[in-house]
Formats: structure tokens, sequence, C-alpha cells
């Protein structure tokens, strides 16, 4: 059956004679062989050359960068301040001019310009919001990397305190504190960080928890490392894109909340102003005068909006499973 086979074989495909001398011997190409393919970058350069790749993210960085430097210039140079009346220029609506004044929002009940109480008033909320993630985050980082890397009894100790803290509404003790302490932008900052580290320490626990089993930790306890070079060298850079992400998604939170406070009243004390204060001022009038509510209400929204999408984008750059 083979010798059938190899000669129906033999039938179909006809052998060729190929000579040798048809062939070239190239040999290697050291050159080619040592040039690198793709230049060699870090993680860092990696995530944000992706992130500036992204259109999307550019246009969220740019209203960000907007509005936090009209929220500073603005009440610098401008020829009004946030407190000075025209008495005779009272709730008059947008792009309205007379007597050499020209308001470009309008003024309020109390004939004060409402473009310079916008910005001002975005300069406080973005400080107080700044101030706040800055310092929820600084504590939350020690707090939940303790926490995580030693484990055992301290471990078990400090998440029951986090667990009694979180227990409480959020709110109802940022309320309580704002009743009990001066109102001002302090207090606001005082009492939104007395709890708001909650967060971020559970996440940063949980991330050191995974982080300190990996290899490399485990090697660099073998040679002797001191606990607090294993965390500054090895588990922190590691944690920095988690940490970026979550500051970037507790801004809006925390700019809602300071509006929010100001809105029941809690906030900035008068003749300060907050774009809560601005729009608790404006709801007294919105049926007569929306623009008021309007123009705040707007800042508010732009600025949460855009840096939840900016989050979104972070996450999405820095997180290696979520890479096309």
């Amino acid at each position: 059956m083979s010798e059938l086979n190899k000669e129906i074989k033999e039938e179909i495909t006809p052998t060729m004679d190929i000579d040798s001398s048809e062939f070239e011997y190239v040999g290697r190409d050291l050159e080619k062989s040592e040039e690198i393919g793709r230049p060699s970058i870090s993680f860092w350069q990696d995530s944000f050359g992706r992130l500036k790749r992204d259109k999307s993210a550019i246009v969220f960085v740019v209203i960000l960068a907007v509005i936090a430097l009209c929220a500073i210039f603005i009440p610098m140079f401008f020829p009004y301040t946030s407190s000075e009346q025209h008495t005779w220029h009272v709730n008059m609506g947008p792009l309205f001019s007379g007597d050499g004044c020209f308001h470009l929002f309008g003024t309020d009940y109390l004939g004060r310009d409402l473009f310079v109480r916008i910005w001002e008033g975005g300069r406080i909320s973005l400080i107080i919001a700044f101030v706040t993630v800055l310092v929820n985050c600084l504590i939350g980082v020690v707090y939940g990397g303790i926490s995580g890397y030693f484990g055992g009894i301290v471990d078990n100790i400090m998440m029951r305190i986090v667990e009694v803290v979180n227990g409480i509404p959020y709110l109802m003790i940022v309320i309580l504190l704002m009743t009990v302490m001066e109102p001002g932008m302090t207090t606001i900052i005082i009492a939104m960080v007395s709890v708001g580290w909650v967060g971020m320490a559970r996440l940063v626990r949980g991330e050191v928890i995974r982080l300190k089993e990996q290899e490399y930790v485990i090697a660099a306890k073998s040679m002797g490392c001191s606990a607090s070079r294993i965390i500054a060298k090895h588990l922190f850079p590691n944690l920095l894109s988690i940490i970026i992400v979550n500051l970037t998604l507790a801004i809006p939170s925390a700019i809602f909340t300071e509006a929010f406070l100001s809105f029941i009243g809690l906030g900035i004390p008068v003749p300060g102003a907050s774009w809560g204060t601005l729009a608790q001022d404006g709801i007294t009038n919105f049926r007569y005068f929306p623009e008021q509510l309007l123009f705040p209400a707007f800042f508010i929204s732009i600025t949460m909006l855009s840096f939840n999408l900016l989050g979104d984008k972070l996450r999405d750059v820095f997180d290696p499973k979520l890479r096309r």
C-alpha cells in the first residue's frame, strides 16, 4: 500500500533538481540584530503618553486649568470686589451696563457683581476641596499603609477604629462639627478631614496587603531592608497611581459637600462667598432672577463633571488590566 502511495505521489509531484549555486548565504546582520525596536520607557512615561493622546482627557484638563486660573486671577485684577455693593444696580440681569458700570453676569439683591463673586467663590470652593483631599490622602495613606504592612493585632485594632468612624454617617459628623465650631473655611476643612480619610485608608490597606506578598518585597525583606525603606521604595511607588486616581475622584465629592454645607447655611459666613453660598442666595430669587442660581450651579456642575471624567480616564490609563 505504501509503495502504491509513493508511486502516485511521484506522478502528481514530479521531482525538481535544485542547484545550490542559485542560493547565496547572507549570514547575520549584527547591526540590525542589535538595534532597539522600541525605545525603553517607564510605566509613568507610557501612562502619561497615552493620556496625552486622549483628546477628551486633554479637554477636561484644559477646562479645569481655565477654571483654576480664572478663580486665582480674576478676583485679583477685576475692577470690582466681591463685597462691593452697587445699590443703584440691584438684581440686574446678565450683560447689564449703566452709569459707567458693566456687569457680565448681572448683580445680586445687594447690587454685588455676580461675575467676580462667582470666581471668588470658585477660589474658596477649590481651596477647601484641594486642602481637604490632600490632608485626607496623607492621613489615609499613612494609616492604611501601617495597618496593611504590619497586619496582625495592629491591623485588627486600626481597622476596628476605621469601622467605628465609618459606621457613623459622614454628613452627620460634618454637620455636627459645623454647628459646634465657629463657621469659616478652617472649620469646614477640619470637619471634612475628621472623617474623610477613612476611604483612602481602607483602599491603601487592601493594596498594601496585596503588594507585600510580591516577590520583590519578599526579596527586600530577606536582604534585611527596614520596614520604612520597603514602604518608601517598593510599596508607595506602586500605590501612587491608585492614589492619584482616588484624589481626582475625591475632589468633586469635596466640592459637593462644601456646596451642600453652604447651601443649608453652615458654610462660609457673610460677606465671604463660595459656590454653595451663591447657590443658596440664588434659590431665594430663582423664580424672578434664575440666572443668580444657574451661574453657580453651572460652574459646580462643570467642575465636578470634569474631575469625574478625568478620574475615569486616569483610571483607564494607570490600570494595566484596562489597557487595550
